[in-house]
């Protein structure tokens, strides 16, 4: 399997604060990642600096033949081979309330890769029915439920066609039953080829449907390995402590 993202000695500074400490990470195509950690432990920052929202301080990240550098976000412009090889799907699902389903799916297709409507709209509808949505396809964010609103989130994402997918705590909202389905699905992208990276605290969830874990705590990863090696059997203390927590 081919690496769909590699992370070198990755930094997050604030100020005199070390976020994240010489991270290394690898996603191959086909793989689903958990990242793991109590709150404040550094994963959304971690999946903030590969989709180029968050600036870091040292190190690098390369997805396909795309390489991030230390520094400033680069502008707009200059990120759109990025955009079209990292999806990434917010905790709160980030749609655009006064957008249609379908119009949120199109919006960046058409207006970051100048596809045309009709392409776009083709590409949305069969990715929305993929997700079982396509009946959604005329509602507004606010008519949907926390599922839908993330089965739309999801089609999205995947409507550039991405080698990896981000997520930030998709389990947050959902009862067990969306659990279930969103394990399905997931899996279902990994075997199309993608590398998928989830930021979680839900053990369960991470222990039935990735295939990795790793665990950050205090922005330094500490232990990493076959989700049920590291989940059944932990290493570190910040591994027992995240098991033990209540949230978990």
């Amino acid at each position: 399997m081919s690496a769909v993202l590699e992370v070198r000695d990755l930094a997050v500074s604030r100020g005199e604060q070390h976020v994240l400490k010489g991270l290394d990470l690898t996603v191959a195509s086909g793989e689903i990642w958990a990242l793991m950690g109590v709150s404040g432990a550094g994963k959304t920052t971690v999946l903030r600096s590969i989709a180029a929202l968050q600036p870091f301080s040292a190190g690098f990240i390369t997805v396909g033949n795309v390489t991030l550098k230390p520094g400033a976000l680069l502008p707009e412009s200059r990120l759109r081979a990025l955009r079209g090889k990292v999806g990434m799907v917010f905790q709160a699902h980030a749609l655009f309330e006064h957008l249609s389903v379908l119009d949120n799916v199109t919006l960046s297709p058409i207006h970051a890769l100048g596809v045309t409507r009709e392409r776009a709209e083709t590409v949305a509808r069969g990715l929305l029915e993929s997700l079982g949505v396509l009946a959604r396809v005329d509602a507004l964010p606010r008519q949907l439920s926390g599922g839908e609103a993330q089965r739309v989130a999801i089609a999205r994402a995947l409507a550039l066609d991405p080698l990896l997918l981000l997520m930030d705590e998709p389990t947050s909202a959902l009862d067990p039953a969306r659990r279930g389905a969103l394990g399905d699905t997931l899996r279902a992208l990994a075997r199309s080829g993608r590398g998928l990276l989830i930021s979680t605290h839900d053990v369960e969830f991470a222990e039935a449907h990735a295939d990795r874990v790793a665990v950050l705590s205090h922005g330094v990863l500490v232990e990493h390995g076959a989700a049920r090696d590291v989940l059944q059997r932990p290493q570190h203390a910040a591994t027992r402590e995240l098991l033990a927590s209540p949230d978990a």
